[in-house]
């Protein structure tokens, strides 16, 4: 958000809410909604799916549906091209369908999931986004097989869900590179077995990796 916010790499577009990561209760649908009530808890979601184009029906690229896709420069609603938010009378625009800085958003209903009403709202909003990220580009897409070895650079939430990922898929090696070492011992509950500070050597932290795994790890 703060990339956006500076207005690095897309065409500026304020005043705008932004946010794209959260956890929430409905509070009311719009016509056509049916598969949503009020009450129901979600997470919102900024790779959204309509259920209905090509992508979302292909088990290989259902993350880039032809409606909801990420779009950084659409500030407004699809349905009639204009924003939810406004202050005095003049529009606010949205962020990547979601716009969660806010205490009320209004979102299209394929970038909303689902959830437990017993999941927590203040502990799980960072699986709509931190955590899928990670966790799914390890089991969907690196697919590390039982035994194999596997190294993660950066521990944020998006690493850490990586982790998680190999751990689950059985990797015998899972190496963290990292330039804070207070993270490791956090980052072995989520499969992490060594952990390599790139500021501790004078070479590139690859050809550290290389010699620890006798050649290098299956996936990165």
């Amino acid at each position: 958000d703060v990339y956006y916010w500076e207005c690095k790499g897309y065409t500026p577009l304020f005043p705008r809410i932004l946010g794209h990561e959260a956890s929430g209760i409905v509070e009311s649908v719009g016509e056509g909604v049916n598969d949503l009530k009020p009450g129901d808890h979600v997470l919102p979601i900024f790779t959204g799916e309509c259920k209905e184009c090509r992508h979302c029906l292909s088990e290989e690229s259902n993350n880039m549906c032809e409606l909801l896709r990420i779009n950084c420069d659409r500030g407004v609603m699809l349905a009639d091209g204009k924003t939810r938010f406004s202050i005095n009378g003049k529009p606010i625009y949205h962020f990547v369908g979601t716009s969660t800085f806010s205490q009320y958003t209004v979102v299209h209903v394929g970038q909303v999931a689902k959830i437990s009403p017993t999941a927590p709202l203040d502990k799980v909003c960072p699986i709509s986004c931190g955590i899928c990220t990670g966790f799914g580009a390890t089991v969907n897409v690196a697919k590390p097989k039982k035994g194999q070895t596997v190294a993660v650079f950066g521990l944020g939430a998006v690493g850490l869900a990586a982790a998680e990922g190999a751990r689950v898929c059985g990797a015998s090696r899972i190496i963290a590179v990292d330039v804070n070492p207070r993270r490791f011992e956090e980052a072995k509950r989520f499969g992490i077995t060594e952990f390599v500070n790139p500021k501790d050597y004078d070479k590139p932290v690859q050809e550290v990796i290389v010699e620890m795994t006798g050649g290098g790890v299956d996936r990165s």
